[in-house]
């Protein structure tokens, strides 16, 4: 008889409805991983209230651009239930959604898992990177909640998976189809692009940077392509220093070296939302056509595509298997 496994997938999540902006941009900004400095626990609250009042205004229109709100609870779903098909014929499994800032939350996935009746469970980040702001973030929620739940279930981390060879050819298949609808394919630009983070959280140890470049190297290598190739961010918010180039600079740097194609690559992200449909395919192509960039096309999210569910589904199997307890969690 098959044991019962559990998969946790954790994400981000994102406002499902434009009345949702505000609640969601509150739970990000009261993190204390997200907000941090002396007497922070005090002040955090209240100014996760005002940051999150202010930046509703400023984003509603972007959220109604794609459709009123965040897509990314319908890919984490479609992930699920494909990745809870791929892995039905070897485990009784059961993949559930733990969203860090909105529903479902992390404690209704340990209440879906604790009713299925799990006998042990697979973390499975849909961050391919590790950042504290990111899968630390989940995984001191997760502890929490479990915590609360009462709940001690064998647990099995895929920390990251920046360098997976399935999820590196996931990516370079993606990016190889792109690049073939190109008029000039060996004439484009590549321009990888990843969410930035502040520098303070590197020079503490986060090795995101590191791991964000990696895997630019890695997939650049895979698809052997003779293209040049860029490494930028976006995403900055606030005044303290973050990780550079900005997306916008590196355009107009391109633009100004007479670049007329240019492919965005996003490695830091497997589901489409607001940071590619919004900031890459609808404001910043519109910036680098300003910049005289005539040809611009972004690869989409890895969302649901076979190749990457094949490769999450690889990472669960490593993860638990009986003769592998590196990855064994201490909740």
């Amino acid at each position: 008889m098959k044991s019962k496994l559990g998969v946790v997938l954790f994400q981000l999540g994102g406002p499902d409805s434009p009345q949702a902006i505000e609640g969601f941009l509150y739970n990000l900004f009261s993190d204390p991983m997200i907000i941090d400095f002396p007497l922070a626990k005090l002040a955090r609250r209240p100014l996760a209230h005002l940051i999150a009042s202010r930046r509703a205004k400023h984003v509603a229109h972007h959220y109604a651009a794609i459709g009123g709100g965040s897509p990314i609870g319908k890919f984490t779903r479609w992930q699920a239930e494909a990745l809870e098909r791929e892995l039905s014929g070897e485990f009784d499994v059961r993949v559930v959604i733990a969203m860090r800032y909105w529903n479902p939350f992390t404690g209704d996935a340990i209440r879906e898992l604790m009713e299925f009746g799990a006998e042990r469970v697979a973390i499975l980040p849909l961050y391919p990177q590790y950042s504290r702001t990111t899968t630390g973030s989940s995984l001191a929620e997760w502890k929490r909640q479990l915590q609360l739940a009462g709940w001690d279930p064998p647990v099995h981390l895929v920390r990251d998976y920046h360098d997976d060879p399935a999820y590196i050819a996931s990516v370079a298949g993606a990016l190889d189809e792109q690049l073939a609808r190109f008029p000039r394919p060996d004439a484009v630009h590549l321009v990888f692009c990843a969410h930035s983070v502040p520098v303070s959280n590197i020079k503490a140890g986060d090795p995101y940077q590191k791991q964000i470049e990696r895997t630019m190297e890695l997939v650049v290598r895979a698809g052997k392509w003779p293209n040049r190739s860029t490494l930028c961010y976006q995403s900055k918010v606030g005044p303290m220093e973050w990780l550079r180039p900005m997306m916008r600079e590196t355009l107009e740097k391109l633009g100004q070296g007479q670049a007329e194609a240019v492919l965005m690559i996003p490695i830091s992200f497997v589901s489409d939302h607001l940071e590619t449909l919004y900031e890459i395919e609808i404001e910043h192509k519109e910036i680098a056509h300003q910049f005289g960039i005539s040809h611009f096309r972004m690869v989409p999210g890895l969302n649901d595509a076979p190749s990457f569910i094949a490769a999450l589904a690889g990472l669960v199997r490593k993860a638990v298997a009986p003769n592998l307890t590196a990855g064994l969690l201490q909740a």
